[in-house]
C-alpha cells in the first residue's frame, strides 16, 4: 500500500476522479516499469498494456498511448497531429518536464500542462486496458474510449505497427 501514497500516484488519483473516471489505482506486488512487466503481473495480454510514450516533434513534447504489443510509428505520430517536423524520442528530463512523472510509471493524465496526445486505435481489441498510474508498481484500469475522453487524444490506426 505504501505506493498508493506516493505524490505521482496521488495526483494520477486525483486527476482519475476529477476526470469522471471510477477507475481505481491497483498496486502491484511486482514493478510494471515494462509493458511485459505489467502484462506478468497483471497476468493480461501484451497488448492490452497502455504504454505511455513521449516524444519531441520541432521542439514540441508528445505523447502516443500505444497497446504494449505494438511499437510507435514515428512518422505517422507527427502527421496524426496535425504537426510537421523530425519526430525523437524523448529523453528522461523531457518527459519529466512535460509530463511529471518519471519513466516507468508516466501516466495518460495528470499532466501538468496538457500535451499533444494520439492513442493507437489497437488498444480498442481489449475491452479493458491498463495504464500506468504515477509510479512503476501503479496501474489503473480503463478502456479506449475512456482514455479518449479524459485526454486531449487523437485515436489513431495509423499510429502504431506490429503486433494485433
Amino acid at each position: 500500500m505504501a505506493h498508493l501514497q506516493n505524490a505521482s500516484v496521488q495526483r494520477v488519483r486525483h486527476a482519475l476522479r476529477d476526470l469522471g473516471s471510477a477507475a481505481e489505482v491497483i498496486e502491484l506486488s511486482d514493478s510494471a516499469r515494462t509493458a511485459q512487466d505489467a502484462a506478468t503481473a497483471l497476468g493480461t495480454d501484451l497488448g492490452s498494456i497502455v504504454k505511455s510514450l513521449v516524444f519531441v516533434v520541432s521542439g514540441q513534447p508528445v505523447m502516443a498511448l500505444v497497446a504494449g504489443d505494438r511499437q510507435c510509428d514515428a512518422k505517422a505520430l507527427a502527421g496524426a497531429l496535425g504537426l510537421e517536423g523530425k519526430v525523437k524520442r524523448a529523453d528522461a528530463d523531457i518527459v519529466r518536464a512535460a509530463t511529471g512523472f518519471a519513466i516507468g510509471g508516466v501516466a495518460p493524465v495528470g499532466h501538468p500542462q496538457p500535451l499533444p496526445l494520439v492513442i493507437d486505435a489497437s488498444l480498442g481489441r481489449f475491452p479493458v486496458v491498463y495504464a500506468a498510474a504515477g509510479h512503476p508498481h501503479c496501474v489503473f484500469a480503463t478502456t479506449l474510449d475512456e482514455l479518449a475522453r479524459m485526454t486531449p487524444g487523437i485515436v489513431s490506426a495509423d499510429v502504431a505497427v506490429g503486433g494485433g
